[in-house]
């Protein structure tokens, strides 16, 4: 019989991972770069022209290995490529402890 354990919502969080909702959000955040640069049709030298990145830097981005690249380096690709970000900071519901780091695009 497979044992099915349900997932806390944050695959880094669920591997172990120490710093799991950094990762998570950089996740999200690559992803959505990802996306913009496909409906742009850019190709990754183009888009690493716009971003200020390496070619080789930006496709390890896009596949997940982005250790070495910040939050705040993410979210200025993101300025680069025509959005706008919004950091909203707003009291936790009482019915928990800590805080919560979400990304939401609209």
């Amino acid at each position: 019989m497979i044992e099915i354990e349900e997932s806390s919502g944050n695959v880094y969080a669920d591997l172990g991972t120490p710093d799991s909702n950094e990762m998570r959000v950089k996740s999200q955040l690559a992803a959505k770069i990802g996306e913009i640069i496909k409906a742009r049709h850019l190709t990754q030298v183009q888009a690493s022209e716009i971003l200020g990145l390496s070619q080789p830097k930006l496709s390890e981005m896009l596949r997940g290995k982005f250790r070495g690249i910040s939050e705040a380096k993410m979210m200025e690709c993101l300025l680069l490529l025509g959005r706008d970000v919004q950091i909203v900071v707003k009291s936790a519901p009482r019915s928990r402890k800590e805080g919560r780091l979400d990304v939401v695009f609209t």
